[in-house]
């Protein structure tokens, strides 16, 4: 993994992390960076996959910070931990809200907590990438995250999940935020009912007293044969749908009574499946009531975050059969692929097709001053920003970073035609 860096003055907090990260040797790399300004150019031309930003340092606008980040989100896809004294808890949650979080992590907890954290990435760091992987992971990826009963873990998971979907495009901001809900309540609920056997009753007369729900949890594990139970959390991402399964080690509960109960009761709890229904397709259970499944239909065909560059551009609309651009024709704008799905032709013969997922349309023949390689043609409705060379120059001036990250772009291209060469020569021998 690359460096990642971290944003604070707090020299203690820095050891900590500094000493976490040396147990996984080289793949965590902490770079200390001790100001907003310093910070907001790191992530701007490093582009990297984790940040560590001190919420609660008051000599670092973390704000400024975040507010930079969220600005322009296609660019800055990389995940966040949050660190925050816990009076600042409600000011960090807020500063965070519709960023990449991973984590949001007390001071006060934070040498067992960030260790967890770096464990859970280094075990699912496929889920960090953006555009490095969703060339190469347009089939369906599948696995299973093994949990324990700890809901700290839970809303890692479920950010390392949701997060990844979002910055592939394949669920807007606000159908991210509904997944979120409901893996949150269905892990909680294999915990909670499943895994530590707290009834309903249980829980109520717990809430009544004014307790937290997370000291019955603990209350609970301090029996080990509860502690030792799993929760098992399994995802099949294609590029139409995903598929959930959450799997928890208990006694199962009668679901089938508890879904044809339509009564309203405006109780302390107990919302949580029926909510869940209302956000995702095909709720569905096994016979013993303790393994739910569940569907999520991707957005396709569609880039739900257009990068700052092009955000106040107009868009350009082609219906089907429609040319973007001829072979031959001089090369006067680069595009940003928004949506739909491009044919291009060389000399007739069909050589390639892009969609939203390779992100950017006539690049080399843009920068190069040559006229277009290749013939353009829209399959179906397709929807592009386009930009001349002089607008691009000018907000490359403006923000240099957006001409590193076409650079990077182009070498992925290059990389991956070079690749290509290498297969047919191999084939050919």
């Amino acid at each position: 993994m690359k460096k990642m860096p971290v944003i604070s003055t707090d020299l203690e907090l820095n050891g900590v992390i500094r000493r976490i990260t040396e147990k996984f040797h080289d793949v965590f790399v902490p770079e200390f960076l001790d100001s907003a300004e310093e910070g907001l150019e790191y992530l701007k031309y490093e582009l990297p996959e984790m940040s560590i930003v001190n919420l609660s340092d008051f000599k670092i606008d973390a704000k400024k910070i975040l507010d930079d980040i969220k600005a322009d989100p296609w660019l800055h896809y990389g995940g966040i931990i949050g660190v925050y004294i816990r009076k600042d808890t409600q000011k960090a949650e807020e500063m965070v809200k519709n960023s990449n979080i991973i984590s949001l992590i007390p001071r006060s907890e934070m040498v067992w907590g960030f260790y967890r954290v770096l464990k859970i990435i280094y075990q699912n760091r496929h889920f960090l990438f953006h555009r490095d992987l969703q060339r190469d992971l347009l089939k369906t990826i599948s696995g299973t995250f093994t949990m324990e009963n700890d809901p700290f873990q839970i809303r890692t998971y479920i950010n390392l999940i949701t997060n990844y979907l979002f910055n592939l495009g394949y669920l807007s901001q606000e159908r991210r935020d509904r997944l979120h809900v409901a893996l949150f309540e269905l892990l909680m609920n294999a915990v909670e009912h499943g895994n530590c056997e707290i009834t309903y009753e249980e829980k109520t007369r717990w809430l009544n007293e004014g307790k937290d729900s997370l000291d019955l949890i603990r209350e609970k594990l301090k029996d080990p044969r509860i502690r030792d139970r799993k929760v098992y959390f399994s995802y099949r991402i294609g590029t139409d749908a995903s598929t959930f399964t959450i799997q928890d080690e208990g006694n199962g509960f009668d679901w089938r009574t508890h879904l044809s109960d339509t009564k309203s009761k405006l109780e302390l709890h107990g919302h949580g499946i029926k909510m869940t229904r209302l956000y995702v397709e095909n709720l569905r259970y096994n016979d013993k009531g303790n393994a739910v499944s569940f569907d999520i239909r991707h957005q396709t065909g569609k880039g739900d975050v257009v990068p700052g560059l092009f955000a106040n551009r107009q868009e350009v609309v082609f219906q089907d059969g429609e040319t973007v651009f001829t072979e031959g024709e001089e090369s006067n704008y680069l595009y940003y692929i928004a949506e739909g799905t491009l044919k291009i032709y060389s000399n007739g013969k069909h050589i390639s097709t892009l969609t939203p997922e390779d992100i950017l349309l006539g690049e080399m023949s843009f920068l190069l001053n040559n006229r277009r390689s290749a013939t353009v043609i829209s399959e179906g409705r397709s929807v592009l920003y386009k930009i001349s060379k002089n607008e691009f120059m000018n907000v490359v001036k403006e923000k240099p970073h957006y001409g590193i990250l076409l650079a990077r772009l182009i070498a992925q291209r290059l990389s991956k035609l070079n690749t290509h060469v290498a297969n047919l020569k191999g084939k050919a021998m």
